[in-house]
């Protein structure tokens, strides 16, 4: 890997690309990102629930104008961009990913198959599921994933392990280990930095993880961020920015990172 002096991490839907804006993406986040670079050889990319094609997708309809160094996808598989537009599987770190969680699943199937009744029966949430293993619950409402929550928090705290990253209305099931706090510490390894040379920004709940100064020392949230994130930033020490989705970026990134 190059050598450089930072690793920035971005959350994509709500934070750095609101839908109605125009464009998505401010081209003022391109322009400030080529000026630190510029200045300082450093490693940005996207840390979002989204797979790998719906990113992809996201790029060509933002318009993006240079490509992300590296992505984390579903909050747990790690690429790396390649030449001519490829990207490069951190193959170690995804197969470990996929092998432990298929173990988690096949050890709490009797747990899920309960969770899957009560979501069903109490709510009308959808159950997701993908090559027969549970993938998720898309809810109603929040206040209705409110309520599955916290009856998850009761029925799973007999397995640490299975957790979830949850999204607004949107729920994965996943394991412990492998989500976007951890994945963001394993792409600084692959840079050979630690938690105090990373910067992140995210602004719903499935950005807790790694808002954490375990995984980054540099944390931040636009203005439009969930109560539960600002109050995990604050907690932190961390920016909370003025600034809403992509002109909050740009604030926080001014803040830690002050042009001279």
């Amino acid at each position: 890997m190059p050598m450089v002096a930072s690793v920035l991490a971005f959350d994509f839907d709500g934070t750095l690309h609101d839908p109605a804006g125009t464009p998505p993406v401010p081209t003022e986040f391109f322009e400030l990102l080529q000026r630190l670079r510029h200045a300082q050889p450093l490693a940005w990319g996207i840390n979002t629930g989204r797979s790998l094609p719906q990113m992809v997708e996201g790029f060509s309809e933002s318009h993006f104008p240079l490509l992300p160094d590296w992505v984390v996808a579903r909050e747990r598989e790690i690429y790396f961009s390649g030449s001519g537009g490829c990207w490069r599987p951190l193959a170690r770190w995804n197969r470990s990913c996929d092998k432990q969680l298929h173990r988690l699943f096949k050890r709490t199937r009797k747990l899920l198959r309960d969770i899957r009744h009560l979501v069903e029966q109490s709510t009308g949430a959808q159950w997701i599921a993908i090559d027969a293993e549970p993938a998720g619950i898309l809810a109603r409402t929040d206040e209705e994933m409110e309520w599955i929550v916290g009856k998850l928090q009761g029925l799973a705290s007999a397995e640490p392990l299975l957790s979830w990253q949850r999204n607004s209305i949107y729920l994965r099931f996943g394991h412990r280990d492998f989500q976007k706090g951890s994945s963001l510490s394993e792409v600084a390894r692959q840079y050979a930095l630690d938690a105090s040379a990373c910067f992140c920004i995210g602004d719903s709940h499935n950005d807790l993880e790694m808002l954490d100064p375990r995984h980054a020392r540099m944390v931040a949230c636009p203005g439009n961020a969930l109560a539960d994130v600002r109050h995990r930033v604050a907690a932190v020490g961390g920016y909370q920015a003025q600034a809403l989705h992509g002109a909050g970026v740009i604030e926080a990134l001014q803040h830690f990172f002050p042009e001279t």
